[in-house]
Formats: structure tokens, C-alpha cells, sequence
């Protein structure tokens, strides 16, 4: 009778990267997946990056939790000495991730969900190209994201027209990115988010220490 003894390998963490032109999905799946895997073992846990920004608080965000909320002169600061991973500037105003709570969570086994455009996505991508993942969500047309940016309610009609216009120049950049989803369905794209997520935790280069078990065999 054979002993069947029980593996565990270290799993490392990923960032996880969804991108996409404001109003097409992004921020709502992000929410979905979190919920999903708030109460999962920490092997499957997924935590959302928080980003610095120089753009004043909206009603109900809350500092430390939807950003850090810093001034200019500290984000310089930030820049200057090397703190952020990625750094970009949208719509007149400064975000930054910062490096040293990424990496600590994916050495943990903790995967690390980015919301960041294709600015943000690029640094990171020549920063930790072995640990990445990204996702670009495409409307199903330039009309219904229209429509899905004014059901929002949040913005004046010039700022409107100004993410319209840079809509198009994002999704000029659907080709840099691993997967591309059109955001028909909500539950839909969340679902294929969801097995993208699962089959990128079962990579090789992600479980630390298999090459060790395997010489063991």
C-alpha cells in the first residue's frame, strides 16, 4: 500500500490588470472580483492596489482605502525617490502605485488587481514583466459607452465630451495587453475574467518551489 503524501506549494502572487476607457466596466468588475474572493484562503486572495493621487476626494471615498490622497509637492517627493512603480497623469491630475505594498503582497502569494490605464500598464509591464497580467475591456460600441458615461450622473457635460475623446486614443492600445474582453454582459465578462485569473494562479513560473519537488520525485 502506497502513502500519498499531501504537496504544498508556495504560489506567487500576480498583479492583475484591468484597463479600459472611463465607463466601459473596469471599476464595477473590479468590485465583483473583490467580493468574490474576499473570504477566499490567502492563496486565492486578490487585494486592490491603491494608488496615490494628487485629485481632490469625491463624496464617499476614503483615504487609505480608494486612494492616498497627497498634494503635489509630496508626490514629487514620491517620484523623486523611486516609491512609485508606475506614475502617470490623467486628466490634469497625478497617480502613482506605489511599489513597496505590490511587492510585499505577491511575495506572500497575494494577487494585486490594478485599475490603470495604458500608461500605468506599460511601466509596469518593464518593471515586472514575470508577475503580470493585463486586461483591456472594450465597449460594445462608442454609443453605449456614451450612454453608460452620462446614466453615471457624476460628470458635467464638458468633462463628458473630454473622456469621449480620449476613449478612442485607449483603445488604440488594445493590442499591448495579454487579453481583450468586450463588456456586453457584465456577469458574462466576469465570468471569462474570472477563468483568466484561475488559469494564470496554475502557471509554472508562478508555483515556487516545484522545481525542488520535482527533483524529489
Amino acid at each position: 500500500m502506497s502513502l500519498q503524501a499531501e504537496v504544498e506549494l508556495h504560489r506567487r502572487g500576480l498583479l492583475f490588470i484591468l484597463s479600459s476607457p472611463s465607463g466601459a466596466g473596469k471599476t464595477t468588475l473590479s468590485r465583483r472580483l473583490l467580493e468574490q474572493y474576499k473570504n477566499a484562503a490567502q492563496h486565492e486572495t486578490i487585494v486592490m492596489s491603491v494608488s496615490v493621487t494628487t485629485r481632490a476626494m469625491r463624496n464617499g471615498e476614503i483615504h487609505g482605502k480608494d486612494y492616498f490622497f497627497v498634494d503635489d509637492a509630496a508626490y514629487k517627493q514620491m517620484v523623486e525617490h523611486g516609491e512609485l512603480l508606475e506614475h502617470a497623469q490623467v486628466f490634469d491630475y497625478n497617480y502613482g502605485t506605489p511599489e513597496k505594498f505590490v511587492r510585499e503582497h505577491i511575495e506572500k502569494g497575494i494577487d494585486v488587481l490594478f485599475d490603470i490605464d495604458w500608461q500605468g500598464t506599460k511601466q509596469l509591464t518593464s518593471k515586472l514583466p514575470d508577475d503580470l497580467v493585463s486586461i483591456f475591456i472594450l465597449p460594445p460600441s462608442m454609443e453605449e459607452l456614451e450612454r453608460r458615461l452620462r446614466a453615471r450622473a457624476q460628470d458635467t457635460e464638458e468633462v463628458v465630451q473630454k473622456r469621449m475623446g480620449k476613449a478612442r486614443a485607449e483603445i488604440s492600445h488594445w493590442q499591448e495587453y495579454d487579453y481583450v474582453l468586450i463588456n456586453q454582459d457584465l456577469d458574462q465578462t466576469h465570468e471569462k475574467i474570472n477563468v483568466i485569473l484561475k488559469a494564470e494562479r496554475l502557471k509554472r513560473v508562478r508555483q515556487e518551489g516545484l522545481a525542488d519537488f520535482v527533483e524529489r520525485l
